[in-house]
């Protein structure tokens, strides 16, 4: 073996990597990007969970997107309003404080109520079942198939699977990433403003007589609970009511006039809320049978006005 030229490919290798070394510190300060030192600082106080929520990959893309005004500073679910406050210190901005929001199972649809079509021993997962199967395994195509893509796909252990295989959702750990939302093929979680006590778990966009066949706590589109809300905080869109939550007292009348029983509260109501409710109610229908009652008697005077005119012409 010759030692000479082992030595003097050493050399070799350590010069060229010596000045390869100092090329690449040369070019490390020559094309340095400064980068904007409130990314860091907005990235040290979010969350860390990169759930994605934001739409963005991951907490430090968020950070970056904020600083560049691509994203806002109440984006982060799991932060939520406190984080923002920090966010807009750093940024010295003013921002506004977004309702919170959580995930809702907009379905009661068990076993005991909704059948199942078949037996399915598939992959346990949703949407391997809507693939299988169009409309799942449930009678009902917009019910949940109890499968647990939501729960696996939480990450802050926020939902679990109820003993009746539904979906259960811990409203103090739900950040509304709206991970699990995306994740169930049916649409059957959306994401709902958590100041809203009373809520409907149905989503359903079938006819009433088909709900009826398949479904003993559908809804079945009777608008009852509109007609009895005396505060006007729900509407009718396309196939189902919608809360207006700013409007709603959690009063429990329209829970009382739900007939298939898919309105439901996640609290128990007030006695003096529901009687004052009641009296509304009472003095709303007093007011709109008054108001037909003068529309009946216009329409009398206008007719007997006509009549008369049209006697008093001579033939």
């Amino acid at each position: 073996m010759d030692v000479q030229a082992i030595m003097i490919s050493s050399g070799a290798l350590a010069g060229i990597g010596a000045v390869s070394g100092v090329l690449l510190a040369i070019a490390s300060k020559v094309f340095k990007v400064d980068e904007d030192p409130r990314i860091g600082a907005i990235s040290e106080i979010l969350p860390g969970a990169n759930c994605g929520g934001c739409g963005f990959p991951g907490c430090s893309g968020f950070a970056k997107a904020i600083v560049e005004g691509m994203a806002d500073p109440t984006g982060c679910a799991p932060g939520g309003n406190e984080l923002a406050k920090k966010i807009a210190v750093i940024l010295g901005v003013e921002v506004q404080e977004k309702v919170r929001m959580v995930a809702r199972v907009r379905c009661s649809g068990t076993s005991e109520h909704c059948a199942n079509r078949f037996v399915y021993e598939g992959v346990a997962s949703c949407k391997g079942a809507s693939l299988l199967s169009e409309g799942g395994i449930k009678s009902c195509p917009y019910g949940c198939d109890g499968l647990g893509d939501c729960v696996a796909v939480c990450p802050f252990d926020a939902i679990h699977m109820g003993p009746n295989q539904i979906p259960v959702v811990d409203l103090d750990k739900c950040t509304a990433c709206g991970k699990c939302v995306d994740a169930c093929p049916k649409g059957v979680i959306a994401l709902e403003a958590h100041a809203g006590q009373v809520v409907l778990h149905c989503h359903t966009h079938l006819a009433a007589k088909d709900v009826r066949k398949i479904c003993s706590i559908g809804c079945i589109s009777c608008k009852a609970c509109i007609r009895a809300c005396p505060y006007d905080a729900l509407s009718w869109d396309v196939d189902l009511p919608v809360f207006d939550y700013e409007k709603c007292q959690s009063c429990g009348l329209c829970i009382d006039a739900c007939k298939p029983g898919c309105i439901q509260t996640f609290k128990e109501i007030d006695p003096a809320v529901k009687a004052k409710a009641t009296e509304a109610l009472e003095a709303k229908k007093a007011e709109e049978a008054a108001k037909r009652e003068a529309a009946r008697a216009a329409a009398q005077a206008r007719a007997a006005a006509a009549a008369a005119a049209a006697a008093e012409k001579p033939n």
